[in-house]
């Protein structure tokens, strides 16, 4: 006789052990319930009803939204219940567009594999669904309305994760549809770019923008000198999808695959993070020692930047000047290659490979031209890069790994760490309080709080004769409940990392989506990484000494800071 907390999933005797619905406690037997709109990080919605279970009654309840209860009997596959899912997915499919083999999302939509498993090979329902015109306003996502299966999961992750609110329900009944306030384009509404409505979307009605056919027409002109460079969280993104582990640094065959695609010198945006923690832990001290305005905010984010310039421009003094890795280090570059050009190359054409959507957008600010010329010409997301590569026939797997080029072939961990939730922090802490780069040394600042995927953590340092008091946060939500606290004066700090994603770059928009329990794995490859370096921290690179002496001497300001509170116009 099993004990009092137990219940029965297709007659398995299941512990209750305070999960929140059936769903958890039925995934605990190693069933996988269909689902459209349950995420596991986003509140119960309950609308798809793919879910159902029957109880010994016979009776229907939705898996995600009911709470277990020891004693209950629930069976998960009857010949009712897979009738009723298969007229769901047909319904559905009947008012969505079906140009499943020219859709984006084609081979990982969740409609597309439930259609699948269900074996639907026809469909006896007309297709009612009007095209829809597509928004293609915003320069980091695509909208097409006519791929929306009303889920939800986009309106919830933009609200309740992000608190942008850009879109929302609109209508009722057979009107409803997702928009923007006004029905505004969405370029026009609050989004900030961060993506994460397309990471969520199971469907292709919100999917990244592409931007590889440009790059590819310049890679395929002999005219062209086309450099790139890799944002950390990237090498730890792309490996399942291509064979290699989840959390597995893929850098060297990231290298390797761009070479073999004609990129002509390809370098490691670590490098720019190192000239960030420089240059915003001088900031950092200034502001401390001479009474500026404080707690400095990070700015290596462009949807947190967009976020506050949109909701909370009043903390707009608080921002950091510095320039984020990415524009810090694309002005180098194209400084670099002005009249550094090989024969017969006439231009030059510089592309970032970021794990971030909203670098899209970082990337054509006025801020970051120069005589109305981008320093950063393309950016492309983990997902596009593994579109390219698989269009180029490359098997990823079988790559040698390659190294970064010169003249930009030198990067510390401590730039490496830029793409984990906290890393930004620990990296500038190891410059300011660091006196070595000894394994106690820097274990010392590890253990301070600022690892880990908790959304807000805090942490106390002793620099000099006073305390330093830091907060790390990561999704946007949690930043309005810290920005609300320090206004009412209930918080106080002297500097606030920000990263718009949850976890950080590692689980931004343009990566291949994971869940929470994920994105600590992928943390851990970047940690690892760093511990791979020889440089640890951004002041030991020597590569700094030579552009600081060179390249950026007397130009410091021009080339790594910018104004968000007074904008280029």
């Amino acid at each position: 006789m099993q004990p009092s907390n137990y219940m029965y999933v297709d007659n398995i005797p299941v512990a209750v052990e305070g999960e929140r619905n059936l769903l958890e406690v039925i995934s605990k037997t190693g069933i996988k319930l269909p689902v459209f709109c349950y995420h596991s990080d986003l509140s119960i919605y309950g609308a798809c009803r793919l879910c159902m279970v029957e109880d010994e009654r016979g009776r229907m309840m939705a898996a995600c939204s009911t709470l277990p209860k020891p004693g209950m009997k629930i069976r998960t596959n009857t010949e009712r219940l897979r009738k009723y899912r298969k007229n769901i997915i047909e319904l559905l499919l009947a008012s969505h567009c079906r140009d499943c083999t020219t859709c984006e999302n084609s081979g990982k939509c969740t409609l597309q594999d439930l259609a699948a498993q269900f074996g639907i090979t026809n469909i006896r329902f007309p297709n009612d669904k009007l095209e829809a015109e597509k928004d293609t306003s915003s320069v980091s996502i695509v909208r097409d309305a006519s791929k929306c299966i009303l889920c939800g999961d986009c309106v919830r992750e933009c609200n309740e994760i992000q608190n942008v609110g850009a879109i929302d329900f609109a209508y009722r009944g057979s009107d409803a549809k997702i928009s923007t306030a006004f029905g505004k384009p969405i370029a026009e509404s609050l989004c900030v770019g961060c993506g994460q409505c397309a990471a969520v979307c199971p469907t292709g009605a919100i999917v990244v923008k592409n931007d590889t056919p440009g790059v590819w027409k310049k890679l395929d002109d002999p005219t062209v000198y086309v450099t790139c460079e890799i944002a950390p969280a990237v090498r730890v993104g792309l490996g399942e999808e291509l064979g290699l582990g989840n959390d597995e640094n893929a850098m060297g065959q990231i290298i390797s695959a761009l070479h073999r695609m004609g990129f002509d010198q390809v370098y490691d945006t670590a490098t720019g993070a190192d000239l960030t923690v420089i240059e915003e832990a001088q900031e950092f001290v200034e502001r401390i020692e001479q009474g500026g305005t404080l707690p400095l905010f990070t700015s290596c984010c462009p949807a947190w930047v967009q976020f506050a310039e949109k909701k909370y421009p009043e903390m707009l003094p608080n921002l950091s000047t510095c320039r984020s890795p990415l524009g810090m280090f694309a002005a180098v570059v194209k400084e670099y290659f002005k009249d550094k050009l090989p024969e017969g190359r006439t231009s030059h054409f510089h592309v970032a490979l970021m794990p971030c959507t909203a670098k899209k957008f970082e990337a054509k600010r006025p801020e970051f031209k120069v005589d109305g010329i981008p320093n950063t010409d393309a950016v492309i997301t983990t997902q596009e890069l593994i579109k390219m590569i698989k269009r180029s026939g490359i098997q990823f797997k079988e790559l040698e790994p390659e190294s970064v080029d010169l003249p930009f072939g030198s990067m510390s961990g401590a730039g490496t760490i830029f793409g984990v939730t906290g890393g930004v922090t620990e990296a500038v802490l190891r410059r300011l309080i660091c006196q070595d780069h000894t394994r106690s040394e820097l274990a010392r600042i590890a253990y301070t709080g600022v690892r880990g995927m908790d959304s807000v953590k805090e942490c106390t340092i002793h620099y000099g004769d006073r305390e330093l008091h830091i907060a790390v946060v990561s999704g946007l939500a949690n930043a309005s409940k810290v920005i609300e606290g320090i206004k009412a004066g209930e918080l106080h700090y002297d500097l606030v990392e920000v990263m718009a994603c949850r976890g950080g770059c590692i689980s931004g928009a343009g990566q291949p989506y994971i869940s929470q329990r994920h994105r600590t794995k992928r943390g851990e490859g970047l940690y690892r990484a760093d511990k791979l370096t020889s440089i640890k921290r951004s002041q030991d690179n020597p590569l700094m000494k030579d552009l600081y002496e060179g390249l950026l001497k007397g130009r410091t300001h021009e080339m790594l800071h910018v104004d968000y509170l007074h904008k280029a116009e």
